[in-house]
């Protein structure tokens, strides 16, 4: 078996290949082209696995994207996808050959963390991918829909459901793309957790929605001057559900604003939310809190870390302390202890023999990266040993984000 890197003249048998591995067939591009997911694929970025004789086995693909980190970091970051052995060629190692490949080719490339959408949880942790983002649908009745008026004594929103002067304007799709675009990117960074949609994804109308071409409403909230700044795509199906693909809102009260327009739409029986953060504070602002009704939690962004010192020293940091990290790294092959110390929202991260706080796999450090996992949960669950008393408070105190990570981009 071989391994090698795609060509733009690979593109065809790559697709097929990664469609049969699947068991399914490709779908018809648009006429122009575009419309469909693998439109955004980066052929000088992908792997092809072929038998001796150039048969195609196995595919693994990569996009450039942008990763946000605690602290409002914006940092390059691979996202795995399109990975798929045929089913005549699995439990032979192809898999694990095409990962080691991969991970090698990022390191070279000076890539130290990678990410990635897990198709199913048991494969990518043995690769070192753990983790870090959730996300869930919350449902609510139309009938129980009425928001409580806000106890702290912040303004509510108006009729039209704009918030201190803002207003919405329902759009289509069709009619709204460069809006879409820009909201999105000012949203993306300041969300920790958050990937970019290069602006090729948008022109190629390459995922699902509101980057696909399916049709949608998108309700668009534009400030008191006038400025979109949030947004949300949905549509109405059977039986009588709104389905609101994703909400994006630059600030809570924009998001509360969209809510409002979406939870007051007529001819509904009930208000479905796709991709809503464990800790939103949406539910806790239905009249009935028992209207809310959360559901499909789980996880979304996977994290790998490929270079444990500038990962750390990447992100930002919200309190001071100093641990030694043991990080095993079994898949590479690695085994490395690291003195992490936190000053002032900036850390250093330099080789040690001080004897271990925690130890853990860089799977489970991938998890708690970026804030969304607490370390004690790990040490709870067995999968991190605490060496002495206080280090996972520590930890859990360090690793703290600013706000709770979340990412909406699917690939």
């Amino acid at each position: 078996m071989q391994i090698r890197s795609t060509t733009d003249q690979d593109h065809d048998v790559f697709v097929d290949t990664l469609h049969a591995a699947f068991g399914r067939f490709p779908e018809t591009p648009d006429e122009a082209g575009g419309g469909v997911w693998w439109s955004a694929l980066e052929m000088d970025r992908n792997l092809l696995a072929t038998e001796d004789d150039g048969r195609p086995v196995g595919t693994a693909g990569a996009y450039s994207f942008e990763l946000t980190l605690p602290g409002e970091v914006l940092v390059p970051a691979a996202g795995v996808t399109a990975v798929g052995v045929l089913p005549s060629h699995r439990r032979r190692g192809v898999l694990s050959a095409m990962m080691r490949h991969q991970l090698t080719e990022l390191r070279a490339r000076g890539d130290f963390l990678s990410v990635l959408l897990a198709s199913e949880a048991l494969i990518y942790r043995r690769y070192g991918y753990g983790p870090a983002t959730y996300t869930g649908r919350l449902t609510v009745p139309r009938h129980q829909a009425a928001l409580a008026l806000p106890r702290a004594g912040a303004t509510a929103g108006g009729t039209d459901g704009g918030m201190d002067g803002g207003t919405v304007e329902l759009l289509r799709r069709a009619d709204c793309g460069e809006i879409l675009e820009d909201v999105y990117d000012r949203y993306r960074r300041a969300q920790p957790g958050a990937l970019s949609r290069p602006h090729r994804w948008w022109a190629s109308r390459a995922g699902q929605p509101p980057i696909s071409p399916a049709p949608r409403y998108v309700a668009v909230h534009r400030d008191a001057d006038g400025v979109p700044d949030g947004y949300a795509s949905y549509s109405l199906g059977e039986p009588d559900t709104l389905t609101v693909d994703e909400t994006v809102a630059t600030d809570d009260a924009v998001f509360t604003a969209l809510a409002r327009f979406l939870l007051g739409h007529d001819l509904v029986g009930q208000v479905v939310f796709k991709h809503v953060p464990p800790d939103h504070p949406l539910r806790w602002q239905l009249a009935d809190f028992r209207a809310g009704q959360a559901g499909n939690h789980t996880d979304w962004l996977w994290v790998r870390l490929l270079d444990v010192p500038r990962a750390l020293t990447s992100r930002g940091w919200f309190a001071d302390g100093e641990l030694v990290l043991d990080v095993d790294d079994p898949f590479l092959g690695e085994r490395r202890r690291h003195l992490l110390t936190v000053r002032e929202g900036k850390a250093d991260c330099v080789p040690t023999d001080r004897e271990p706080d925690l130890s853990l796999d860089v799977s489970d450090l991938g998890s708690v990266y970026l804030g969304g996992t607490t370390p004690s949960t790990l040490v709870r669950a067995g999968h991190v040993r605490a060496h002495r008393p206080g280090a996972a408070a520590l930890a859990d105190a360090l690793f703290r984000a600013d706000r709770s990570p979340h990412c909406l981009h699917w690939f």
